[in-house]
């Protein structure tokens, strides 16, 4: 996009034409919708635990590369209108029409729009960007936007309370209409007095600690009336309130107290009837802290306590005592997390309004009080090109066309309380950010915990950041800086000179990071010289949020700057069950990193079966790091999440939404250090937790912990039973007298041979034999001995694509052409004989996972860019994802009774399998399936929509199943 510029001003002039907007992805004349192809699908939701259905909606509209989990989480979570009545929304074509043709108009009105026809242009980019899942607004944009509720598009609330009962009552009854809206709210105490001083009637004043009390059961309340999840809220101390030691033992003791009643047996699982009488379940806390006192911790020394009405010290405190109770609070209960006042603060545009003191409930956005923010992310992967390159120019043009948009719902948005549409009006904070950081990693062959992935990350995010304000730049020239600019004008600069150093110092490695960076530098060139002619259209423009539901949305494989979770996931099949899948994002990688492709296959299938890489046959243990995750196996180490996020703060406006993962032997001395090596890295705010150190979080099973209690109790009087033990072996299915067979002559290398093959009545096959060699001999007697042994086999339920998978590739002379036209190569006779039995009975869609395809199938891939199924196949409601898989995936291995339905994505989507198994009944998640490979519970909430076990998503949680999140986004 390009501007034409004018005088600063907060009205539009003859002079200021508004912006013209450069097409990306669309072609002039064609609309977006008309460039893919839709299907209908049906959208059935049930609570697994319980078995009732939830939702349902027939016959919804959605492209056909759309997964099935993206489809279902859009319809349950976005869609409008009472399910079954004509107002119902019935596709994804009206969501986001809905959507942006509301900003389109919007735009036009206040004009941000050169002509007409940049509207158009506008719209039509807009619209193929969240078609093609590029981006996604956060979600009370798709709530909201365009019905007759509020047009509220913000999901970050930074309330403010002062010392009287009323701003407390006030403060109540705020956060009370933002839980019921569906989204959440950060304050800070401090300003409230201590329990240490007195009140002007001369009592005792309670404290913020018990006004903490009410806040935390009218969220309860809230949530229990008719709220699908937990509320999000965020309640921060400064480190020198006379209160503070108070507040950061306050959930460590409640969870000593959830520990004492479990034991008596009572129901202490999250969502369990007798959780409620525990208190601080309903906030994350976090202890805003100064670099006074961190330089007292690092040197022993004391600290003092301040008066909350002068300022005088009330008391003191060992700093580094204080900091031992913070770590050991954490290590028992993930809480308090901290934030780094006077970092946060040095990075403030707008200090002349006021501090920041606070922040939004996942602690990426950090601003004035009585303030909102709304959210977009970018799906990384989007703009990874199948060469292995990044399209750092569309990026950039997708940053600044996105950045537009969420500067425009500013002038139609509304708000929950009028000083927080005041102060959202006259600063214009926005957080644009990204998902698919750690799949990108992997892909491109990148270890997260390493010097490559971080000069990666941090080009990316000051690209992004860079073209966000330039397009900010730009846009203050059209419609005027934002209000509070003139106070604040040379704070601001003065940040956008700090972002501008950094990015100086970002040490690129490899081509990738190198052009990324460069592009990054000259954004911010333009951001100095452009800020300085027109000021800035916002006060904040980049935050990384946990992307949870809306990462669903875009098919990603990794939430915000989050690495993988794990290497084999849990996927939906749009004609209903599940599978288990190797991202694509893994042989893409192996193959970036110089493996051949039968070693490809080889590691891809070990991964499906053991979940980590550790001893995969004829995988480099220095290429080890590049599939470190999350969770699992090869855990990356806290220290290396908190060095990607310090190569990453720099680059942002507000700050990013993660918590450091420990293992459950971590020392609170750890933890301690983790948090002073936070503050020394310039982190802005920091959060851990430590597998297992909560009570409340149920069980894999869904399990009271209070039942569990009472069956050890009665194990202790009762004698245990012997164990039965069932032992299951596999039928025979023998083929009936009369079956049908046939017979094909072939040639691999010259040598001829004979293959017949007889099958069930239902067309299944049931037996082979194989002629090769002159009778007698021992290469003919082999052949009818291993004839003999896969008949044998298949009869007894050995599904024939694992014999597929097995044999195909295999080498050995005689090798060469055939006078196949379907194989018109073969390396081994094994591997023509299993590449013509998967093309004769084996589905399309199972080939494709194995790249096995007939002549004619090449022949449309050639024609139509990817290969699709004859038109004679009766698998109309398959999705398109894998029709691309065959040119870079692994074999897969599926049972034969029940054929995988879907397809795995694209390459360069990063979506889908390179191995896929169906799964048992019993997993319904990700994290489900990693507590199958890590034998042991993951430490993670149960839904409270359909009862799957959540996964982590930033500082939040968010559900796979539904798209529920824990958070505010």
């Amino acid at each position: 996009m390009t501007e034409t510029a004018g005088k600063p001003s907060t009205r539009r002039s003859a002079k200021n034409r508004g912006i013209t907007v450069e097409r990306i992805y669309t072609t002039e004349g064609v609309h977006p919708y008309d460039e893919v192809t839709w299907e209908k699908r049906d959208v059935v939701q049930q609570n697994w635990k319980t078995g009732a259905t939830i939702f349902e909606q027939r016959g919804v509209e959605f492209p056909e590369f759309w997964s099935a989990n993206a489809s279902t989480i859009v319809t349950t979570k976005y869609f409008r209108g009472a399910v079954g009545t004509p107002e119902r929304e019935q596709g994804l074509k009206q969501l986001i029409d809905r959507v942006v043709l509301t900003y389109v108009k919007a735009g036009k009105d206040h004009g941000y729009f050169a002509t007409p026809a940049d509207a158009e242009i506008f719209e039509h980019e807009l619209t193929y960007a969240l078609l093609h899942q590029v981006f996604s607004f956060n979600s009370p944009v798709w709530f909201n936007v365009g019905t007759k509720s509020p047009q509220q598009v913000s999901a970050c609330f930074i309330l403010s309370v002062d010392d009287s009962m009323d701003s407390i009552l006030n403060w109540y009854k705020e956060e009370g209409f933002i839980f019921k809206g569906g989204s959440g709210a950060g304050l800070n105490l401090s300003r409230i007095r201590s329990s240490k001083e007195l009140l002007s009637s001369g009592g005792t004043a309670s404290g913020p600690v018990s006004f903490m009390r009410g806040a935390d059961a009218s969220a309860g309340t809230i949530k229990s009336g008719g709220a699908t999840r937990r509320a999000a809220k965020m309640v921060v101390l400064d480190v020198d309130h006379p209160d503070i030691e108070e507040f950061v033992e306050t959930k460590a003791r409640e969870e000593d107290k959830i520990r004492a009643l479990r034991d008596a047996g009572f129901d202490m699982d999250l969502g369990g009837a007798d959780i409620v009488s525990v208190q601080y379940q309903n906030a994350n806390n976090s202890v805003r802290v100064s670099d006074e006192f961190m330089r007292a911790v690092e040197d022993g020394t004391d600290f003092g306590l301040t008066s909350r009405k002068d300022g005088s010290v009330i008391s003191t405190v060992d700093a580094r005592e204080l900091m031992g109770k913070i770590a050991k609070a954490a290590w028992e209960c993930a809480d308090p997390g901290i934030q780094y006042d006077d970092t946060i603060n040095d990075w403030h545009t707008n200090p002349e309004t006021g501090r920041i003191t606070a922040s939004n409930p996942c602690s990426e956005y950090m601003s004035l009080d009585n303030s909102s923010c709304n959210l977009a992310s970018l799906n990384l992967l989007k703009f990874l090109r199948d060469d292995d390159t990044f399209d750092v120019a569309t990026f950039q043009k997708v940053a600044e066309l996105v950045i537009t948009a969420m500067d425009i719902s500013i002038c139609f948005a509304d708000f929950p309380t009028e000083p927080i549409g005041e102060t959202t009006r006259d600063y214009r904070q926005l957080g644009i950010g990204y998902a698919n950081l750690g799949a990108l990693l992997m892909a491109t062959g990148h270890g997260y915990d390493s010097d490559g992935g971080r000069a990666l990350a941090a080009s990316i995010t000051s690209l992004l950041t860079g073209a966000a304000y330039k397009r900010s730049a730009e846009l203050a020239a059209v419609v005027g800086p934002y209000a509070g600019y003139a106070r604040n004008a040379d704070a601001h600069k003065r940040v956008m000179r700090k972002h501008q150093a950094a990015n100086d110092q970002v040490r690129t490695l490899h081509t990738m990071d190198k052009d990324i960076h460069a592009a990054a530098t000259k954004a911010w060139d333009a951001v100095i010289t452009l800020g300085e002619k027109n000021g800035y259209r916002n006060a904040q423009a980049s935050v990384l949020a946990p992307t949870g539901t809306i990462g669903f949305m875009m098919d990603c494989d990794t939430t915000g700057i989050e690495p993988d979770f794990s290497l084999v996931k849990f996927k939906k099949l749009v004609g209903g069950g599940s599978m288990q899948i190797v991202n694509l994002t893994i042989p893409r990688a192996l193959k970036k990193l110089g493996y051949a492709q039968e070693t490809v296959e080889a590691i891809v299938e070990y991964i499906a079966d053991k979940g980590h890489v550790i001893d995969a046959p004829g995988l480099k243990t220095e290429h080890y790091e590049v599939f470190d995750t999350a969770m699992g196996a090869r855990s990356i180490s806290p220290m290396g999440h908190v060095r990607m996020m310090a190569a990453t703060q720099p680059f942002l406006s507000g700050a990013i939404s993660k918590t450091v993962n420990l293992p459950e032997d971590a020392t609170v001395e750890e933890i301690e250090d983790v948090y002073i090596q936070g503050w020394k890295l310039g982190l802005k705010a920091l959060a851990v937790y430590r597998d297992n150190c909560k009570v409340g979080q149920p069980l894999s099973d869904g399990g009271s912990t209070a039942k569990d209690a009472k069956d050890a109790k009665d194990a202790k009087t009762e004698a245990a039973e012997p164990e039965k033990v069932v032992e299951y072996r596999p039928l025979r299915r023998r083929l009936p007298k009369r079956r049908t067979s046939q017979t094909t002559s072939f040639a691999v290398g010259g040598a001829e041979g004979y293959l017949t093959s007889g099958t069930y009545d239902d067309g299944e096959l049931g037996e082979i034999f194989l002629k090769f060699g002159k009778q007698g001999s021992t290469l003919a007697g082999l052949m009818d001995a291993f004839s003999i042994a896969i008949s044998i086999a298949l009869q007894h339920g050995v599904p024939l694509e694992t014999y597929v998978e097995k044999f195909t590739n295999l080498r050995f002379e005689p090798a060469g052409m055939t006078d196949d036209p379907d194989v018109r190569m073969a390396q081994s006779i094994m591997d023509y004989v299993f590449r013509r039995l998967a093309l004769d009975y084996l589905d399309f869609e199972t080939r494709s996972f194995m790249g096995i395809h007939t002549a004619e199938e090449r022949a449309r891939q050639l024609e139509t860019g990817s290969y699709a199924a004859a038109p004679n196949e009766d698998d109309e409601d398959l999705e398109d994802e894998l029709e691309t898989y065959s040119q870079s995936a692994a074999p897969s291995s599926k049972k034969a009774d029940a054929p995988v339905e879907e397809h795995a994505a694209e390459v360069t989507s990063g979506a889908g399998a390179a191995s896929a198994r169906e799964v048992s009944g019993q997993i319904h998640s990700s994290a489900e399936l990693l507590e199958k490979f890590q034998g042991k519970t993951a430490d993670a909430p149960m839904c409270m929509t359909c009862g799957t076990k959540m996964r982590p998503a930033g500082s939040c949680y968010v559900c796979e199943g539904c798209g529920s999140t824990s958070g505010c986004s």
